[in-house]
Formats: C-alpha cells, sequence, structure tokens
C-alpha cells in the first residue's frame, strides 16, 4: 500500500524549524525508513480527515 506522509494523521508541523515530523514513537528500522522517505510500508500511517470533527457536530 502507497502511503503519503503529507496525508498522515501523525504528521505535525514545526513552525521553529519550518518542517515536518513524524510525531510516532518510530524503531530505529522504522526511522530509518522513514528518514530514507520510503513510506510504502509505514504500520503507522493512518489517513487524516480535516472535516472529521465537523462531522460530529
Amino acid at each position: 500500500m502507497a502511503t503519503n506522509c503529507d496525508e498522515c494523521v501523525h504528521l505535525d508541523y514545526d513552525e521553529e524549524t519550518d518542517m515536518n515530523f513524524c510525531n510516532m514513537d518510530l524503531d530505529e528500522d522504522e526511522m530509518e525508513r522513514f528518514l530514507r522517505s520510503d513510506v510504502r510500508a509505514c504500520p503507522f500511517y493512518r489517513r487524516g480527515d480535516d472535516y472529521k470533527t465537523a462531522r460530529r457536530q
């Protein structure tokens, strides 16, 4: 399954560094894959949904 980190709910933006980062606690192998941008098999990928909260209202 192909994934795109930009759509992942675990991707956060850091204003100080002006960069995005994964907020999951990755082990060494997972971090290496993440840094190589090989996110095809990311076990934590979950598609973000900007309107999820709005639908509950």
